[in-house]
């Protein structure tokens, strides 16, 4: 029995068996194969379909569970109007997770997305509602704001979590009335946008120190979107290489084909502190300077050589929110396989005998978690 665990089998029934026993223990495993295929079916029709709405140089590139959730999330919240709330790191693609909700959408306007945090009390309103000519000195002109712009589309406010109190009132009572009047005029004018809002703070937390209003977070919080950090899904980080590499050697005029198995390990490792962004900027310096030929771990930045290693363990904490226990253990064990296969050169049976299995059993797993030497 337990050689067949090692090999694969999900279960077994001991002697003497009750047909009950068995009929339970065969429909529990038909039930299991039939989830992983339904599971394999809509990470594929997920990404067919984000990936075709999105235009060209916006695909979300990822093959771990965690990524494959918020793009669950993503289709089913697409279609409707409800309001979103994305938070995550700074870097992880919130901007871009909110442009593939708009893409993936019915509406027919424009995808318009404004930076509040960097707006003072006088530019919010003037940016956001636009004004009227002669409504201030140099104002020679009418301007349409951010959300006339947006009728009937999307507008993200990025780093809302960053305003202060009084402009978190004017974003309320658009939310609310739907209309809102231009600087220096008297026209109400009313507006069909969908909002997105996007931050890197807790605004739970923000709520109960009173730097947030809480109505306006309930407004915000209906559909909520928590993107996790890139050392949260190492598995994603290959795809990602490869695919900046080839819009870096596009855009650059190089011929950079391959990163080394070791360059690789290192930068799996690596906690990676600006994420996403932080990995592209990476690659298109390496690209650049490299010029053709194979990235190899001496070419990688000594910040990311000399950085303390990551444990994956450190992925496994449970916050307040809690964690996704099967996408948690999933990530470790392939973070463990893709660690035994590269400290053995990806020789299978010496990394089956670290990791204290059969051959045929890390076989079997290499296949189901898609994994491969880092030729990107």
């Amino acid at each position: 029995a337990v050689d067949a665990m090692k090999r694969g089998a999900t279960d077994f029934v001991a002697k003497p068996w009750q047909n009950e026993k068995v009929v339970a223990t065969l429909s529990a495993a038909v039930e299991l194969h039939r989830s992983r295929v339904e599971s394999e079916s809509l990470r594929d029709a997920n990404r067919v379909l984000i990936e075709a709405a999105a235009p060209e140089g916006r695909a979300i590139i990822h093959e771990s569970d965690a990524m494959q959730e918020v793009l669950s999330l993503v289709e089913r919240a697409a279609p409707t109007d409800a309001n979103v709330l994305i938070t995550g790191e700074t870097g992880v693609g919130k901007e871009i997770i909110a442009r593939a909700i708009h893409d993936a959408s019915q509406c027919e306007g424009e995808f318009v997305a404004v930076n509040v945090a960097a707006l003072d009390d006088n530019l919010f309103s003037d940016t956001l509602f636009g004004h009227k000519r002669g409504a201030f000195t140099g104002a020679t002109s009418s301007k349409l704001g951010k959300f006339e712009l947006a009728d009937g589309g999307t507008i993200l406010l990025d780093e809302i979590g960053d305003m202060s109190s009084d402009l978190q009132v004017k974003v309320l009572k658009v939310l609310e009335e739907g209309e809102f009047e231009q600087v220096g005029g008297s026209k109400t004018i009313q507006v069909d946008v969908r909002i997105i809002a996007a931050t890197h703070r807790d605004l739970s937390e923000e709520v109960q120190k009173g730097n947030f209003r809480e109505d306006l977070y309930y407004r915000l919080y209906v559909i909520p979107l928590m993107l996790p950090a890139l050392r949260e899904r190492m598995s994603d980080i290959p795809h990602l290489t490869s695919y900046f590499m080839e819009q870096s050697n596009r855009k650059n005029n190089r011929e950079v084909k391959e990163v080394t198995t070791e360059a690789m390990a290192m930068m799996m490792s690596y906690p990676w502190p600006g994420n996403v962004r932080e990995l592209k900027n990476m690659v298109e310096r390496l690209i650049v300077l490299k010029g053709s030929g194979k990235i190899t771990d001496r070419d990688l930045p000594l910040e990311l050589r000399n950085a303390q290693r990551y444990e994956p363990t450190a992925a496994l904490e449970i916050s307040d929110d809690g964690i996704c226990l099967n996408s948690a253990v999933t990530e470790f064990e392939k973070s463990l396989i893709l660690q035994s296969l590269e400290k053995t050169k990806w020789v299978k049976n010496k990394a089956a005998k670290l990791l204290h299995l059969n051959r045929t059993t890390l076989v079997e797993k290499i296949k189901r978690h898609q994994l491969q030497p880092c030729n990107v």
